[in-house]
């Protein structure tokens, strides 16, 4: 029998179809709900739908990835050339039969078709995002420069398609190169990185079609906000090396490891990016101490970034961004419990897909959070704008007698 090639394009066209399909009934949705709207109140509830389908594709490319199911289907983009698990039954039970326990079994090929069907059909909501946002821009240009100004700025769209796009990309190297880590990291990070232009979009939707403004938080808030963002992300960054090297039992107590308060840990190892899974640059295998100082990593930088969520949770809650202050502390605490679930009682899969939608979360709000503020002008300029103000209300013969 010839190998599968990794690369098979001829279930393509049925592939798109099926993302059509899927598609189509968040559109309709859409449609019917808001037929009697503006054609800005279309696109913000377009938006807002994509950008929850978008969440629920996250958590599950989260259970696909848990649960092993990332090779159930070895090339890319159909199922052993086919559309679906079903043109590849013989296929996948004689894989099966040849490793009952192996990535390839006709349960994980399904989870793994449904995780493509699924992002085909989000790409397809973000395919319609952006041709609507530039239709509806040359619209209201064609009604007048302060219609056009009032609008979504397509080009946020824009970037979201090149972006998805990307990350199609990615989640064909996840299956080519066989689950390679930095791969599949990226893969998880982009997936944030396409939440949080969603969200982006989402709130300057509301914005322009509500009128509200940004809430001016003072300058060391705002700050604040940005350091935890950029936190964040690199926990996320550490908590995707820690789950595709498998490092999370590495350390199974807390808030010691391995009944120590400083495992043995080899970080040269462990943080050598390029590499296969579980293997080091030069195709030996990686030691558990690099699995050790993975996860051990990931835990250290998390008491940092819990400080910090907590500490701009608390800074938020005198400003309007009261209900984003609830929510960021509500998810730190949260990510503490799953994540310490993760360690004491051996991973479970809950926890481990509830971990992961906590971090999506925090993209989102810390996002929300970001887009629905400004730094506030500091007094002193205040004070400069109304003295040039006041000045600007003289009349010519006061100016020059002054």
């Amino acid at each position: 029998m010839a190998a599968q090639p990794l690369y098979d394009l001829s279930p393509l066209a049925q592939l798109l179809l099926a993302g059509i399909l899927a598609a189509l009934g968040p559109l309709v949705w859409v449609w019917l709900r808001n037929r009697q709207s503006s054609s800005a109140r279309w696109l913000q509830a377009l938006t807002l739908l994509t950008l929850f389908l978008t969440f629920d594709l996250v958590l599950f490319g989260a259970f696909t990835r848990l649960t092993d199911s990332g090779l159930g289907c070895p090339d890319w983009p159909g199922c052993y050339g086919n559309a679906s698990p079903v043109g590849a039954t013989a296929a996948i039970t004689a894989a099966q039969t040849a490793m009952p326990t192996g990535p390839v079994t006709h349960g994980k090929a399904w989870v793994e078709m449904i995780h493509r069907y699924l992002a085909t059909g989000v790409g397809v909501l973000i395919l319609t995002l952006t041709v609507t946002a530039w239709v509806q821009r040359r619209r209201a240009a064609r009604a007048g420069a302060s219609a056009a100004s009032s609008t979504i700025n397509p080009w946020w769209p824009t970037l979201t398609l090149l972006w998805v796009c990307l990350q199609g990309a990615f989640g064909a190297l996840t299956v080519t190169m066989k689950l390679f880590p930095a791969i599949v990291t990226l893969h998880l990070l982009g997936g944030m990185v396409l939440l949080a232009l969603l969200c982006a979009q989402a709130v300057r939707a509301t914005q322009a079609l509500e009128g509200g403004a940004a809430a001016a938080l003072p300058i060391s808030t705002r700050l604040l906000l940005g350091l935890t963002c950029a936190l964040t992300a690199c926990q996320i960054a550490l908590g995707g090396w820690v789950s595709t090297n498998y490092a999370v039992l590495a350390c199974t107590q807390f808030p010691m490891c391995q009944n120590s308060w400083w495992p043995a840990m080899n970080f040269h190892q462990g943080f050598q990016i390029w590499r296969g899974l579980g293997l080091t640059p030069d195709g030996g295998h990686i030691d558990f101490s690099a699995l050790t100082a993975i996860h051990f990593t990931h835990r250290l930088f998390s008491y940092a970034v819990f400080l910090a969520l907590g500490l701009l949770a608390w800074r938020l809650r005198p400003t309007a961004l009261r209900p984003q202050a609830r929510w960021i502390a509500a998810l730190a605490l949260c990510q503490f419990a799953t994540g310490l679930s993760n360690v004491v009682l051996g991973w479970p899969l809950v926890a481990a897909v509830s971990h992961t939608g906590g971090a999506a979360a925090l993209v989102l709000v810390l996002t929300w959070s970001w887009f629905a503020s400004r730094s506030a002008p500091r007094p002193a300029a205040d004070a400069a704008v109304n003295h040039l103000a006041t000045a600007s209300q003289r009349s010519p013969s006061t100016r020059l007698s002054a």
